[in-house]
C-alpha cells in the first residue's frame, strides 16, 4: 500500500473519531458505563472480523503482541468509561477535550522515544494545548484555577480517566510505529478489549439495560464508528505519514465537541470553544514543530 493512500484512509478515522464521545454517552446513558461499552466493542470486534479480518498471532512478534494488547485495552477503557462515568452530557464532553491531549503527546513522545527532529515550537505548542484543557475545566469561568479544581474535585475518575488515556495512546501510537514491523493486530486488540469489559459488566452492579430503538441506533452508530476508525487509523500509522495524520487529527477536539453538542443537545459555552480551540492551535504547532 503506498503511503499517500494508507495517510488518506487514516484522514478517514478522524472524521469517524469526531462521532465518538457524543454515540459512546448516548449508549451508556442506556446500557450503562460497563455494559454500554462493552456491547460496543463486541459489535465492533464483529464487524472488523469481516471488514479487516480476523489477527494471525503468527504473524505477530511477541513484544508488539504484548506491548500492543495491554496499551490498547488499557486506553480503550479509560477512554470508554472515563465519559460512561460522567455526571453530565457537557461533563463527558469536557471529559472528551481532556482525552484530546494524546496529539500533542504524540509529537512529544515521537520526540523523545522515536528521535523525531523537531524543533522549539514544540514547547509553546504543547504548553498552549495544556493551557487549553485546563480553560476548559475552568467552565464559564475560562482559565480559574478554583473553578478547575472543583469540575475536577466533582468527578476525579473521568477526568483522571481521560488524562491517563491521552498519555497510554500517545505510548500506544510511538510503541506501534517502533515494533509492529507493519503488521495491524486491530480485530484481536478490540477482541480483547470486550472480553475486559465484560469480565468487569459481570462482578459490577449497574442494574437493567434500558434497551429501545433509540438505543440501539447509538449502538449501531457507534460501534460502526469505533471499529471502522481504529482499523482506518492502524492502516495509516503503519503505512502512512504520522506527521501529517497527527496533524489532521488536532482538529479532532472543535469537530467532536460540535458533533457531541449536537447529538447530546448540550450547548457549549464561549469559553469552553476558546479553550477547544487552544488545544487544535497548540496540538498544531507542535506538529509544525516535526516538519
Amino acid at each position: 500500500m503506498s503511503s499517500n493512500k494508507a495517510t488518506l484512509i487514516g484522514l478517514l478515522a478522524i472524521m469517524l473519531w469526531s462521532l465518538i464521545v457524543g454515540l459512546i454517552r448516548g449508549v451508556s446513558e442506556s446500557f450503562g458505563p460497563i455494559g454500554g461499552a462493552a456491547l460496543i466493542y463486541t459489535l465492533a470486534s464483529a464487524f472488523l472480523v469481516f471488514t479487516v479480518g480476523p489477527t494471525k498471532v503468527r504473524d505477530f512478534s511477541k513484544t508488539y503482541l504484548a506491548w500492543g494488547s495491554l496499551l490498547f485495552v488499557t486506553y480503550e477503557l479509560c477512554l470508554a468509561l472515563s465519559i460512561g462515568y460522567a455526571n453530565t452530557d457537557r461533563q463527558a464532553i469536557e471529559v472528551g477535550m481532556v482525552n484530546y491531549l494524546w496529539p500533542s503527546l504524540t509529537i512529544l513522545f515521537a520526540i523523545v522515544f522515536n528521535k523525531q527532529k523537531a524543533n522549539l515550537l514544540v514547547v509553546p505548542g504543547f504548553l498552549l494545548s495544556t493551557l487549553g484543557a485546563c480553560w476548559i475545566l475552568g467552565g464559564k469561568q475560562g482559565l480559574d484555577f478554583a473553578s478547575i479544581w472543583a469540575n475536577v474535585h466533582d468527578n476525579p475518575l473521568s477526568y483522571g480517566l481521560a488524562f491517563a488515556g491521552a498519555l497510554i495512546w500517545a505510548a500506544y501510537c510511538t510503541v506501534t510505529a517502533r515494533i509492529a514491523r507493519g503488521r495491524n493486530g486491530i480485530t484481536l486488540f478490540f477482541t480483547l478489549v470486550a472480553i475486559s469489559l465484560w469480565i468487569q459488566y459481570f462482578f459490577a452492579d449497574e442494574g437493567a439495560m434500558n434497551v429501545n430503538a433509540r438505543a440501539i441506533i447509538y449502538l449501531l452508530l457507534a460501534a460502526c464508528a469505533m471499529g471502522f476508525g481504529y482499523a482506518a487509523w492502524n492502516v495509516g500509522i503503519l503505512h502512512g505519514r504520522i506527521t501529517i495524520l497527527a496533524g489532521a487529527s488536532y482538529f479532532i477536539p472543535v469537530l467532536s465537541a460540535a458533533l457531541a453538542a449536537l447529538v447530546l443537545d448540550t450547548p457549549l459555552s464561549m469559553p469552553f470553544w476558546q479553550g477547544a480551540a487552544m488545544v487544535c492551535i497548540g496540538s498544531i504547532l507542535c506538529w509544525q514543530a516535526t516538519r
